[in-house]
């Protein structure tokens, strides 16, 4: 038996937790029958899942790519406005590709894209601590009084960010560059600390993602995950894991 978020991650219709919101959409049927339960339990041998009517079946072949986003380019399937987005950048590989993880309109760097969602919620989930590492010009100097703020954790939305990994680069009267590495994902979390100790962020981008560097993969091109890459990845994660729960 396997739990149906599971199974629909390897259907390839996003993250385990992504899927979730289709089950509570009341998007997914069962044997014909609409299920809510998340914790809802199927025989893939047996039972019969469909999506919006479509009867669905587990992904065979996996992808895993990395891309180096260029700034200006929507990390999304579509756009209402006509910006251009990242899938802009790819073939068509004839399977529905998910982000890792997102990267807001003016930041540029590293982005993993699959089709595996068991990979993806290991790559994704906070608890597994997976680094980030990132290069941060902002606006004027930066002391080291704020340079401890960074470090210890800023509260956004009324919830303190993990602590990170803060030093300096360059820095002058107009700006300073930071490499950052933080162990979650928030939505523009990068921006807002910055924000919080007087500053600005004039330039992001992304380096690193667990053991996967971006090293010279020129701006707007991307590339398949090497075997080994993808191993170490999963592997790191659950690493990571055992930790938390020691």
């Amino acid at each position: 038996m396997v739990r149906i978020n599971k199974y629909l991650a390897q259907c390839n219709l996003g993250s385990r937790r992504s899927v979730e919101i289709l089950i509570s959409n009341r998007e997914i049927s069962v044997n014909g029958e609409i299920i809510d339960d998340l914790s809802k339990q199927i025989d893939p041998t047996k039972d019969k899942v469909s999506y919006k009517g479509k009867t669905i079946h587990p992904s065979q072949e996996k992808i895993y790519i990395m891309l180096n986003k260029p700034k200006k380019y929507l990390v999304s399937t579509k756009d209402d406005f006509g910006r251009r987005i990242i899938f802009d950048l790819l073939p068509d590989f004839e399977t529905n590709l998910f982000y890792i993880g997102r990267l807001d309109y003016m930041s540029e760097g590293l982005l993993l894209l699959t089709n595996d969602g068991d990979f993806a919620e290991r790559v994704i989930h906070p608890r597994y601590k997976l680094p980030k590492v990132y290069k941060v010009k902002v606006k004027g100097k930066i002391g080291k009084e704020e340079l401890e703020k960074l470090r210890k954790g800023i509260v956004i939305n009324g919830k303190r960010t993990k602590p990170a990994i803060v030093y300096t680069n360059k820095v002058n009267d107009e700006f300073t560059e930071l490499k950052m590495t933080i162990f979650e994902g928030r939505k523009r979390q990068i921006r807002y600390m910055i924000k919080s100790i007087g500053s600005a962020v004039y330039e992001l981008k992304r380096l690193q993602i667990g053991t996967i560097k971006l090293n010279k993969l020129p701006v707007g091109m991307w590339r398949m995950l090497k075997p080994s890459e993808v191993t170490a990845l999963r592997s790191n994660a659950r690493t990571k894991s055992k930790k938390e729960i020691k």
